[in-house]
């Protein structure tokens, strides 16, 4: 892989996770504070439990793994918690955790995508992390979406007001 395609990968993946954190910051707008750590029913997650596992795994993977640092995720915890973090501090846990994901992905190099390693049990070339990681992350944003457009009664939460998407390729 030369890297001019390991450059444009790299800034697809960005962009992917750019449009998450967009439509979580955008669901996130229209919760109370309460909303983000009711759960559907006793086997479902909140939108808290959701936002720590997204926390947990973009640092697993894109931070930990591709970045060659210290994996120290403590995943069964993401899960259990009921509380301990506000809207806010939930949405800003979130951007710091992307905002330094995305840096990793913006350094990483050709080696780094190419070589495979060890992740959760699962062996994935550092192009199998970035690729894991938006769509996990993407996976997760659509059901913080589907449980707030539940919570709210909302038809749509705005993600593309303005924006013409019956427009037809050319």
């Amino acid at each position: 892989m030369n890297q001019e395609v390991a450059k444009e990968f790299s800034k697809q993946i960005i962009y992917r996770m750019n449009e998450s954190t967009r439509m979580i910051t955008l669901s996130f707008e229209q919760l109370i504070e309460e909303d983000v750590w009711k759960r559907p029913n006793a086997n479902s997650n909140s939108i808290g439990n959701l936002i720590l596992h997204l926390c947990g795994n973009i640092t697993q993977y894109a931070i930990a793994s591709l970045g060659n640092k210290q994996d120290k995720r403590q995943r069964d915890a993401e899960f259990e918690a009921e509380e301990g973090y506000s809207k806010k501090e939930l949405l800003e846990k979130l951007m710091d955790t992307v905002d330094e994901a995305k840096n990793t992905i913006q350094n990483v190099s050709v080696s780094e995508l190419l070589r495979e390693r060890e992740v959760q049990g699962f062996v994935f070339s550092g192009i199998g992390i970035l690729i894991h990681v938006a769509e996990h992350y993407s996976y997760h944003t659509g059901q913080i979406a589907f449980w707030t457009k539940q919570l709210k009664d909302k038809k749509s939460l705005g993600f593309y007001d303005g924006i013409d998407l019956n427009i037809k390729n050319e």
